[in-house]
Order: structure tokens, then C-alpha cells, then sequence
């Protein structure tokens, strides 16, 4: 008899992304070595090479010891061995709770249970920047970049499933953000391709399920449940009303939505990407007939982008910061420079459009 059939899933949705790091792994040029001679003076000595396979890739977990990230673990420690890949863990310790250094300390211990090595546990400090949500999360990422490149990993896991990607969906929604923010989370992300989200396409109860039929210990965060928090009342108010007025069936239609969206994306960030040479004077200053010429969509990206080059931060340039810009372009009625994050201006000179630090 196989596994129960929520193990199975879980097993098989990390296996396909470790084959995926497999292959990746083994289209790396492999590192040479080189055998001298001692026929010939060393000014003159010819140098055989050979190449070294590369030493098997570390794949980590990142583990909370939620249902989602703990049936992750365990899948890991199931398929890995078989594929001869190295896989370790690493718990982050926000401190934003009462006794959270010991529940990281339990997290650790039922990692090494599953047999992972290396295991890491790092506690940081929370900011307050873009609330606490968004600061939490910014220092639990700072934390999987500095441990990731610490052991060398290939890459980090993430538990994130298809009801995360609702729920971010719907948030990105109700910001009245671009298509870009309702492509919701990326299967591969970061730096590289560092983080890899195999459970975008299951649900959190196949996830729970799978840890209940393996008596894997869950920790239920009470963050999740509070609902001073915005993906909380989401997660228990709105998700629920949604599908109580439309039917079952809204989370999978918002991951499709997220999915669909983020191809869409894709294609119109390559197209501005294509684009943005085309709209340049021999200075290299925009054009601004030229980029009135183009679609709002593919035009606003070429902007934005100019502006992040400029020096905007990309996470404090809003919609509102490019509309601004794009009525220099297609509302122009003299009006003066744009202010942008990190003191940058954009304003127009003889038809040109110049954004530069102010």
C-alpha cells in the first residue's frame, strides 16, 4: 500500500522541484583542475585539465512549524536521499511573542528529528517599516539570504500554497495594484532563482492533512488567527464570505488568476524591455512623442523602470508616483517637476523627458 494521498502530494510537488535544481545543478560548468607536466620548465609546462563533478546541491527548508512548512520538511527528508541531494533547515525567530526563542529550539529538534543537516535557527529584530506584516516578513527574508549564502544552498523552500496565493491576490486587489501584484507569488524567485515554492498548487488542507496521517507536531501560530492583522481577517472573514456568495471554488479561480496575470506580465515587461531603447534620444534621454506613442501598459513599465534606475526604491514607488509621471506625457500643460521617493525628480525639458536625482 502507498502513502496516504495527501503524502503523496506533497512528495511529489518537491520532488519535481528538486529534478528542476537537479538539472540546473548539472548544467553549471563544472570547476577544472589542471595537472601540471614535469616534462617541461614551468615557463613552458603544458596543463592537462580534468573536470571535477560538483559536489551534491543543499536544499533548505525554511520551517516555522506550521502544517505548511513541517509537511514541507518532511517531504524533503523523504525525496532527497533518493536524489542524492543534501538538505538541511532553518527556522527564523521574529521574537514578537512570548517564549519564541523556546518554540525555535522545538522547531530545530524536529528537523534534526527528520534527519536534516545542517539546522539553523536565527533570530532577528523586527522593524516598523510598511507595517508590522511587511517588516516581519523583510527581516525573515534578510535572515533566509544570509543563511542561504552561509552554507552555500542552491536553494530555500518556502511552504506557501495555493490559499496564500489567494489571499495575496485579493490583496493586491483591494490596493488597486497593477497586474504585476495580481500575478501573486512566483513558483522561483529571488536572487538566482534562490527561493522555490513547490506547493502553490495544493491546498493548506492537504498540507495539514499530510502532517496529521505522519504525526508530525504542528504549531498553530496565533498571529495567524488575530485579526489585527490584514491576511488575517482575509484568511478567516473574507475568503469565507467570498465563497459563501460565489460558491466553492474561489480559491482555485484566484490562483489562476494569479497565474494567468503573472504571463501577462511577463510578456509586457519583455515588451517594454524591447521597447525602451527605441523611445531614447542619442543622449539617452526619453522621448516623450515617442513614448506617447506607445500603450499605457508598456509605457508606464518603461517609466517606472527609469525612475528605479534613477534611484526610487522599487517598494516605495507606488501607481499613483507613475501616473504622475505619465501625465507629463500624455496630460502636458506646463506643469512643474515630479517628486519621487529617494529624492528623485522627474520633470519634462523640450519634449524630452528627464528623471534624475533631484
Amino acid at each position: 500500500m502507498g502513502p496516504h494521498p495527501a503524502v503523496a502530494a506533497i512528495r511529489l510537488a518537491v520532488r519535481r522541484v528538486l529534478h528542476d535544481l537537479l538539472t540546473e545543478h548539472h548544467r553549471a560548468p563544472a570547476p577544472v583542475t589542471h595537472t601540471p607536466s614535469h616534462e617541461h620548465p614551468p615557463s613552458s609546462r603544458p596543463r592537462s585539465s580534468r573536470e571535477v563533478p560538483p559536489p551534491p546541491p543543499l536544499v533548505l527548508v525554511a520551517c516555522s512549524g506550521g502544517a505548511d512548512s513541517m509537511a514541507l520538511a518532511s517531504a524533503l527528508a523523504f525525496e532527497s536521499p533518493k536524489l542524492g541531494i543534501r538538505a538541511g533547515g532553518i527556522t527564523v525567530d521574529h521574537g514578537l511573542q512570548p517564549g519564541s526563542d523556546a518554540r525555535a529550539a522545538e522547531v530545530v529538534q524536529r528537523l534534526r528529528e527528520l534527519g536534516l543537516d545542517p539546522v539553523d535557527s536565527v533570530a532577528v529584530t523586527v522593524g516598523r517599516t510598511g507595517g508590522p506584516e511587511a517588516a516581519a516578513r523583510d527581516a525573515r527574508y534578510a535572515a533566509l539570504d544570509t543563511a542561504a549564502e552561509r552554507h552555500g544552498a542552491a536553494a530555500v523552500l518556502l511552504g506557501h500554497t495555493r490559499d496564500d496565493q489567494a489571499e495575496t491576490v485579493l490583496l493586491g486587489l483591494a490596493r488597486g495594484s497593477g497586474i504585476r501584484s495580481l500575478s501573486g507569488m512566483a513558483a522561483v524567485s529571488g536572487a538566482g532563482g534562490r527561493y522555490r515554492r513547490p506547493f502553490l498548487e495544493l491546498d493548506r488542507q492537504t498540507a495539514r492533512k499530510a502532517c496529521m496521517v505522519q504525526s508530525l507536531p504542528v504549531w498553530d501560530d496565533p498571529h495567524n488567527a488575530d485579526p489585527a492583522y490584514t491576511r488575517s481577517r482575509l484568511r478567516h472573514e473574507g475568503l469565507p464570505a467570498l465563497e459563501k456568495a460565489l460558491g466553492k471554488g474561489v480559491v482555485e479561480a484566484l490562483a489562476r488568476t494569479a497565474q494567468l496575470s503573472r504571463d501577462d506580465a511577463d510578456a509586457l515587461d519583455s515588451w517594454a524591455g524591447q521597447a525602451e531603447a527605441t523611445v531614447r534620444d542619442a543622449a539617452g534621454l526619453l522621448e516623450c512623442a515617442k513614448l506617447y506613442a506607445l500603450p499605457p501598459a508598456v509605457r508606464r513599465r518603461i517609466l517606472r523602470r527609469a525612475a528605479i534606475a534613477a534611484g526610487a526604491p522599487a517598494g516605495s514607488l507606488f501607481a499613483r508616483h507613475i501616473e504622475e509621471i505619465d501625465r507629463l506625457i500624455t496630460g502636458w500643460r506646463g506643469q512643474g517637476a515630479i517628486n519621487l521617493p529617494g529624492k528623485v525628480v522627474a520633470q519634462r525639458q523640450g519634449g524630452r523627458l528627464v528623471i534624475r536625482q533631484g
